[in-house]
């Protein structure tokens, strides 16, 4: 639950936003059309793209490019509170801040990754750290100081020990890209995702997402991506002395007692049986 929520507009869209949650949380967003960058202040997060799943820890942060995305805030409901900076870095608007002089790291380049790790910086923990006083003071911000906050972001980015990297992915801002089902569905059978999510990370509803998905499996992808679940855990079981509370988590499933119930149904014996039997 988002307990607190701050925001900070320029030319009106939302620029910079400081929010306070609680878990457990699920966030969906889709950047249409512009990257974004997230310090994480306090907590610890999960997300995913179309391609990959990143896990951040505080002080840490991440450079997103345009596309589909789905965080995960674990924990309990009140044993803690997240705090997170998001940073929307609009083509339009740095053009604006740019007068039409757009740096050579936003030209188009083919970076194929849809999340950047910046790790944890001093450099970057300094500039988040500077702006509580705007957010307490919120009278004393205009378009003139967003515009130079955003210039220093991109200024600060450049100078981390990701430099190169974050480069490459200012460069591809203004390139979407796009991952057909299979990569997607390959990319995380094993991730505790709903088929809507699925559907979602490749660009489709969800009803054409199943369709599609029966002409290519010849199956649906609930039962699909179930089997193939169960299939690896079978394998874990069998090679791996991985509790089964970790193969469960390991393959995709929220929890023992659901992974169990799959398992007996596919395989009518329990993951414990099992197991035994074939050792």
């Amino acid at each position: 639950m988002i307990v607190e929520h701050q925001a900070f507009d320029l030319h009106g869209k939302t620029l910079i936003e400081r929010l306070v949650a609680t878990p457990p949380l699920r966030l969906s967003r889709t950047f249409q059309n512009e990257a974004c960058f997230i310090y994480f202040s306090g907590g610890g997060i999960t997300v995913h793209s179309a391609a990959e799943k990143k896990q951040v820890g505080p002080g840490e942060s991440l450079l997103l490019k345009c596309g589909n995305y789905l965080s995960e805030l674990p924990g309990k409901p009140g044993t803690e509170h997240y705090e997170i900076f998001v940073f929307h870095l609009y083509p339009e608007i740095l053009r604006i801040i740019y007068k039409d002089e757009i740096p050579q790291f936003i030209k188009q380049s083919g970076v194929k990754s849809f999340i950047h790790e910046t790790g944890q910086s001093g450099i970057l923990s300094g500039f988040i750290n500077g702006l509580y006083f705007y957010f307490q003071q919120p009278g004393l911000v205009n378009n003139e100081l967003l515009e130079l906050k955003i210039k220093e972001l991109v200024l600060l980015l450049m100078q981390t020990t990701s430099a190169g990297s974050v480069a490459s992915l200012f460069s591809d801002l203004f390139t979407p890209r796009h991952l057909g089902i299979k990569e997607v569905v390959s990319n995380h059978i094993f991730s505790d995702l709903s088929v809507r999510d699925l559907a979602s990370f490749s660009n489709m509803s969800l009803s054409t997402f199943k369709r599609t998905f029966h002409t290519l499996y010849h199956d649906s992808p609930s039962n699909y991506i179930r089997v193939k679940r169960i299939d690896r855990a079978k394998e874990l079981l069998i090679v791996s002395e991985l509790t089964i509370s970790e193969i469960a988590f390991q393959t995709g499933f929220a929890d023992t007692a659901h992974f169990s119930k799959i398992f007996k149904a596919i395989c009518h014996c329990t993951p414990s049986d099992f197991r035994v039997s074939n050792r």
